[in-house]
């Protein structure tokens, strides 16, 4: 693999795991960008939205984004479910002639899998309304990745999809 996989969709679809198989397959490194954060700034993405807002966190996110993808070795990064929707982080993946997968979820899916861990927390999807409207908000920024697959099938196809993806 000679390509950066950057993977994107909603909170629950599954990016950091498919993120982790995928990395695993293809023997390169994986970094979820909300642990990277969390690592580099001693507080969690939902901390920073919390305390400082999330024009602040987005920020912080896009140049965490930028220093992840600088490193050029190829690798699979997952994005927090906002990230994707920022046109600057966008342009960098797009510098850095990285292949943008969106893992495209069912809304119930994501719902069932954020609510499934009552002890994270989600600031931006406190209560089912909110998250709902928030999905469908995003669905379109979502459409602009370069390839999109259907979250809803097995692990193992979700990795070959995108493994084909990359030929």
């Amino acid at each position: 693999m000679d390509r950066c996989v950057v993977i994107v969709g909603f909170m629950g679809c599954g990016k950091t795991t498919v993120a982790k198989t995928l990395a695993r397959q293809l023997g390169c490194n994986v970094i979820d960008l909300d642990s990277f954060i969390t690592e580099r700034e001693g507080r969690s993405a939902a901390e920073i939205i919390a305390q400082d807002g999330e024009a602040s966190f987005r920020s912080v996110e896009t140049r965490a984004l930028g220093d992840a993808l600088e490193n050029g070795d190829p690798r699979v990064i997952s994005l927090g479910g906002g990230a994707w929707t920022v046109e600057a982080n966008r342009a960098l993946v797009a510098q850095h002639d990285c292949l943008s997968v969106w893992l495209d979820a069912p809304f119930e899916l994501c719902w069932e899998r954020i609510t499934a861990n009552p002890n994270t927390i989600r600031p931006l999807a406190p209560n089912l309304e909110t998250a709902q409207k928030l999905h469908e908000s995003r669905r379109a920024s979502y459409r602009l990745a370069q390839l999109h697959i259907d979250a809803t099938k097995e692990l193992a196809e979700l990795v070959d999809d995108i493994t084909r993806g990359l030929a």
